[in-house]
């Protein structure tokens, strides 16, 4: 039987590199997404590179009858999931300074990047769990960053980093045959930073790569915070 992955917002950026290097090595791979057309071009793309795609679900972090809806889908049509990355998420209004940054933003960035990943990890952990499995979230790290540090996306990712802690702990002590981890890319040309390609960043595929080779590495890997390339440092 074949290792079947579930990416949340897989059709591009980061989500699309893990997606196709996972499949590369050998995964089959669910898409989630927003949007049916973007959906579909990113299986066509995958599947041109060589990547066996089960399917995609369509999967809104903002409703929780999405997320319902999905983890249903997903239980039913693919009950030998065993992977779950937590990639999707949104950026939140980038170009303010911590004190003018709204609450609409704070709250609607955290509804997504925290609640939304706290609540599709909940729904498919029975599925996971039955095949001992692993939940991985895309992060960044809790401690501020001098160069970067948009309030409302550190915020959010901050909670993100403790849910994994503490279930994490819990997978522990309660014996729960499941893993969770974090990972943080580093610095990634995508359309979430306007495409920006400075010294320190990586494409897609470099990441990509990286991370299913961590995947890959017949490592446990529970609680732990791992960092595919760390941030350098500006001068």
């Amino acid at each position: 039987m074949n290792k079947i992955v579930f990416v949340t917002g897989a059709n591009k950026g980061i989500g699309f590199g893990i997606s196709k290097h996972l499949g590369l090595s050998g995964w089959d791979v669910i898409i989630g997404a927003r949007n049916s057309q973007r959906a579909t071009a990113a299986i066509s793309n995958l599947k041109a590179a060589g990547v066996n795609v089960l399917g995609w679900v369509n999967i809104e972090l903002n409703d929780p009858d999405s997320i319902s809806r999905a983890a249903n889908e997903i239980a039913k049509k693919y009950p030998s999931l065993s992977l779950l990355v937590n990639n999707a998420g949104i950026p939140g209004d980038m170009s303010v300074t911590s004190w003018d940054t709204q609450m609409i933003d704070i709250k609607a960035t955290i509804d997504v990047n925290y609640y939304g990943t706290l609540a599709i990890t909940q729904a498919l952990l029975p599925v996971i769990k039955a095949n001992e499995g692993r939940i991985v979230n895309i992060t960044v790290p809790s401690e501020v960053s001098p160069y970067w540090h948009p309030l409302a996306y550190v915020a959010s990712k901050a909670a993100q980093n403790a849910m994994m802690g503490v279930m994490a702990v819990d997978f522990e002590q309660k014996h729960i045959p499941v893993e969770i981890f974090s990972v943080h890319p580093g610095p990634t040309t995508t359309d979430l930073n306007g495409n920006m390609a400075l010294p320190g960043f990586h494409d897609i595929d470099t990441v990509g790569k990286s991370f299913a080779e961590l995947i890959n590495d017949g490592k446990a890997h529970n609680g732990e915070f791992i960092e595919l390339y760390p941030i350098v440092k500006e001068d």
